[in-house]
């Protein structure tokens, strides 16, 4: 007999300051992703708008709030948009390699210069080796890094790194938990919306109907670029449902009226819940 799946224990944070909408607080919800059923278990909660941290599944579980809502782009249907077209055609000779979990010098050489430059002071910023190792190794399901490469010299070396992403691989999609990117690369500017412009390609060459942003939150400018990626779908009381074009073209519109606009970098932080850190695209 084959031993029954036992449902899994679910913890709430403490209160903390919301990192997206000043003068609110943010509580979570998590539960371990542990034992022989965690991929299964990590896909379940992914459908209902969970987020995984290390070993850890989370999502928001605020008073009075519910700003963050977990989206996903429709790949299959997914057409770019001429500025989306450039930024392809900019890009389009990098070196993409799909790795093993495993955490490389190079790669936290690459955070740390990122870091510095878009997020000086933030909550990462005291992030080390061993941190890092923990974000990208400490897994129970089936995730990869992927990077993207300058093209190799005259000497067969490989290309400077200059993009990173962590990525889980679901049986209905994509999920990018984390990514980031060289700053001081002006010849290849849009380098985050490139790398969720290859992870929509993967996933439709693979096969796989979805690729999932995270949380877009509404009234944060951060986290507003994820609208420009058409069709979108998100996650409500009733299940998942697609942005009207109407909608979305609106928010698109305020996006680019929006002087204080940041660039994709695909690279925020959700406060950990309990005692482990967390890193994610939100």
């Amino acid at each position: 007999m084959t031993a029954p799946v036992r449902f899994p224990r679910f913890f709430v944070t403490s209160p903390a300051p919301c990192p997206y909408l000043p003068g609110r607080t943010e509580r979570k919800v998590f539960t371990e992703l542990k034992g022989p059923h965690s991929e299964q278990l990590n896909e379940a909660l992914g459908r209902i708008g969970f987020r995984r941290s290390q070993t850890v599944a989370y999502r928001p579980s605020c008073h009075e709030c519910r700003a963050c809502v977990s989206v996903r782009v429709v790949a299959e249907e997914f057409a770019p948009s001429s500025t989306q077209k450039r930024i392809m055609k900019r890009n389009k000779d990098l070196v993409v390699s799909e790795c093993r979990p495993w955490a490389t010098a190079e790669q936290f050489d690459l955070l740390r210069r990122y870091l510095a430059s878009r997020h000086p002071g933030g909550g990462m910023a005291a992030m080390d080796e061993v941190d890092y190792a923990d974000m990208v190794e400490h897994t129970s399901v089936s995730t990869f890094v992927i990077e993207y490469r300058e093209p190799s010299g005259e000497d067969g070396q490989p290309g400077r790194l200059v993009a990173a992403c962590l990525t889980d691989r679901q049986g209905d999609g994509l999920s990018m938990i984390y990514s980031f990117y060289d700053p001081d690369v002006e010849a290849r500017s849009g380098l985050g919306n490139f790398v969720i412009l290859d992870h929509i390609r993967r996933a439709r060459e693979a096969g796989l109907p979805y690729v999932y942003l995270g949380y877009w939150v509404e009234g944060s400018p951060r986290m507003q670029y994820k609208v420009r990626y058409r069709p979108l779908e998100r996650l409500g009381p009733e299940g998942w449902s697609r942005m009207s074009e109407t909608e979305q073209q609106a928010l698109i519109t305020g996006l680019y009226g929006q002087r204080h606009e940041r660039s994709p970098d695909g690279a925020s932080k959700h406060g950990a819940p309990g005692d482990q850190k967390q890193y994610d695209i939100a």
